[in-house]
């Protein structure tokens, strides 16, 4: 059943969520992490996503604390039919294996279960910024991220901040002007999840940001004087995208 409070308060300066869960349990645990929380108000609980979604036909809702596996409609097909105008979503399951497919659908943040306040409050900081962007997707470049396992932890790493990726046996090593990260995947499962406008593979080995290149020596290129090599099949496709005079 879904639950609505009788009487509605308008949050001007906060957010209002719906948590949606189809453990009575999960949604009180939950209910006890939102009451710590300044600004942010439960405006309704929900036991499955089909309740959810009539309930966000009629009512303005911020943010859904959205758990994935539920009887019926899933956390993820909701958050499809609720398509790119709805709240800002964070997920919270006791499961990791959908935290990928879960990211590629611009939710602010994937809590694992039990949550610990710290953890909760990080996630609703970044609901925030997402609220405050107008739109769950963050349309300047300087903020599209994607999220990558690093050790165990799921890190968001922007877009703009990565230099190269270098194919390390089972491993890919995430560069950027800071540090590395090592991501257990292939090279080429992370090529088909970066824009292709912004990044090219250059060697089986390597893939490279176009707008990171300082110049083109002797057969490599120079990113952040590091030296990335060049094979001969991706030389021509590598030329008509600088637009070589």
């Amino acid at each position: 059943m879904c639950l609505i409070p009788r009487y509605r308060v308008q949050y001007i300066c906060g957010m209002n969520c719906l948590i949606i869960d189809d453990n009575k349990l999960a949604r009180t645990a939950m209910k006890q992490l939102v009451s710590h929380v300044d600004q942010l108000q439960v405006a309704g609980e929900c036991a499955s996503a089909i309740e959810a979604y009539n309930m966000l036909q009629k009512e303005k809702i911020d943010l859904l604390l959205l758990d994935i596996e539920m009887p019926g409609m899933n956390g993820l097909e909701l958050t499809r039919n609720i398509g790119k105008n709805g709240p800002v979503i964070i997920f919270t399951t006791a499961k990791k294996d959908y935290a990928v497919e879960a990211f590629e659908l611009h939710v602010a943040d994937y809590l694992i279960k039990p949550v610990t306040p710290a953890r909760f409050i990080q996630a609703i900081e970044r609901a925030k910024e997402l609220q405050q962007a107008g739109s769950k997707e963050v349309h300047d470049t300087d903020n599209e991220f994607i999220f990558i396992r690093d050790s165990g932890i799921l890190k968001r790493v922007k877009l703009d901040d990565i230099l190269y990726l270098e194919a390390m046996g089972d491993y890919v090593k995430l560069h950027t002007a800071q540090k590395f990260h090592a991501v257990h995947s292939t090279l080429k499962a992370i090529e088909e999840r970066l824009p292709g406008a912004r990044f090219m593979r250059v060697h089986r080995s390597y893939i490279v940001a176009l707008d990171k290149i300082d110049s083109i020596e002797d057969g490599a290129i120079v990113i952040a004087k590091n030296a990335v090599p060049v094979a001969d099949a991706y030389r021509a496709a590598l030329n008509s995208k600088l637009n070589l005079l």
